[in-house]
């Protein structure tokens, strides 16, 4: 099969227009649409069913893009083990993380990482859906539960717990609560049960919303939550990681939390090797440890 007829294909099928593909190729509708001709004739088939609002793939065209994603998908890895120096950290690391570690941990972190690394290019992901590492959407993540896939390395970092937080002026001006019956006073700052978050943290809030908190403020993520608490809105479920950056923080009733919730750090097994995972990891590892340090100071 012809290798630039096949990157071709895979470029329309991924764009789902032969205009789109031309661009990202630097080739006119009219060579593309030539190629792809050329292509279902060797194979004997139709690839694509045509219509005004774009391309569709057929049965016979989803099962070559299967098979081209994951050319890509090797080509890609290959490439960015070439690029890998041996003694020099640089290019283009994608890393996912959920969004509340992501930018209440990791984010203020970074700074650090690229004092030892100035040629580092991170393109952080920050979402609850969880990419697929085999198949390159990232490089490294980390993630609020074990992963599932088989291929991976993986890491255990820490377990983390969500807790119930204020700051020392809230607490000071509105009183604080000596039972869980006392929320009924306060102003509870949560995420919404409905919303994607680890299961610990929906259960802790289901409970505590059976209390009937005075008033309720929900936020879609940790870092809403967070300001909220911290500009003196009430009491709100955070994660326990928080409270070696934010002295600010006290924590509210010492029995109620959720349960463990661990945090691992994974990427694909053909990415051991990776100059660039290599140096991401140690630095997440080495800050995870000055992390329990600060916290068992602040402790």
């Amino acid at each position: 099969m012809d290798w630039d007829k096949l990157r071709i294909f895979h470029a329309v099928a991924d764009a789902g227009s032969l205009t789109h593909a031309g661009d990202s190729l630097r080739l006119s509708q009219s060579a593309v649409s030539r190629q792809i001709r050329g292509l279902e004739e060797q194979l004997g088939v139709t690839l694509f069913h045509r219509h005004a609002r774009g391309l569709i793939l057929t049965e016979q065209g989803e099962l070559l893009f299967n098979a081209t994603s994951e050319m890509a998908s090797k080509l890609d890895m290959a490439e960015a083990r070439i690029r890998d120096s041996e003694e020099h950290v640089m290019g283009e690391l994608k890393v996912t993380a959920a969004t509340g570690f992501g930018t209440l941990w990791l984010v203020p972190r970074l700074n650090k990482l690229y004092a030892m690394y100035p040629d580092l290019k991170i393109n952080l992901i920050l979402e609850e859906r969880v990419l697929d590492l085999p198949m390159r959407e990232a490089d490294v993540a980390i993630r609020m539960k074990e992963p599932s896939q088989s291929d991976l390395i993986r890491r255990r970092l820490l377990n983390i717990r969500m807790r119930l937080y204020a700051t020392r002026s809230y607490l000071a001006e509105a009183g604080r609560p000596t039972s869980m019956p006392d929320l009924a006073r306060h102003r509870l700052i949560c995420q919404d049960p409905a919303v994607p978050q680890v299961s610990a943290g929906k259960l802790l809030v289901q409970q505590l919303l059976e209390q009937s908190p005075r008033s309720l403020l929900m936020v879609n993520n940790y870092f809403g939550v967070l300001q909220a608490v911290l500009n003196d809105v009430g009491i709100g479920v955070l994660p326990d990681y928080l409270t070696a950056d934010f002295s600010e923080l006290v924590r509210v009733f010492d029995d109620v939390e959720s349960a463990e919730v661990p945090v691992f750090l994974a990427f694909p097994e053909e990415l051991r090797g990776s100059r660039r995972v290599i140096a991401f990891r140690d630095f997440v590892v080495d800050e995870i440890q000055a992390y329990r340090k600060a916290q068992s100071s602040a402790d």
